[in-house]
């Protein structure tokens, strides 16, 4: 199973850190992302936000969520000869490092704001700022309108298939 590392950074936290955990690694299992994959979930302030948002992006103000990619190559899965993973009768020596993916950085603050100008509970817009940022660091973008519906789409099927995970039977 993938490797999900989540922090809250800010002042007085109180998210429920596991849910988020969670819910990064679900996507990264629908994804197909080799399992020794890693990312990182952190939930900062509006300052922090900001200072990321100019330093990296040329953005001017706060944002709700911002994605870092680290490596650019993610191994398919699978077995070797296949492409990624070791398979029966391989060597014993070590493979490849794990995949690191990179960090998604949000902002609860802004979340809470779009949350409300969306008519959705907090918790529905930071599943979907989660679940944005890391489809961003698999490469998924919306600069371009055929690729923004594509990312829109694959956002609520996530969403839709966590939520249905995660009801008690």
């Amino acid at each position: 199973m993938s490797s999900v590392f989540v922090t809250d950074e800010r002042e007085g936290a109180g998210l429920d850190l596991l849910r988020w955990s969670r819910l990064a690694r679900f996507v990264l299992a629908q994804e197909r992302v080799p399992a020794d994959a890693q990312l990182s979930v952190i939930f900062v302030d509006e300052q922090a936000i900001t200072d990321l948002n100019a330093r990296f992006l040329e953005g001017d103000g706060p944002t709700d969520v911002l994605a870092f990619p680290i490596d650019d190559d993610i191994p398919p899965p699978g077995r070797q000869p296949d492409g990624g993973g070791r398979g029966p009768g391989s060597p014993d020596e070590p493979g490849e490092p794990p995949a690191v993916l990179g960090d998604v950085v949000l902002c609860p603050a802004v979340a809470a704001r779009q949350a409300v100008e969306h008519g959705r509970a907090l918790d529905d817009e930071l599943a979907l700022l989660v679940v944005h940022g890391v489809l961003h660091l698999l490469d998924y973008d919306h600069a371009e309108d055929a690729e923004g519906a594509v990312m829109r789409r694959r956002e609520q099927e996530l969403l839709n298939g966590f939520r249905a995970a995660s009801r008690e039977p």
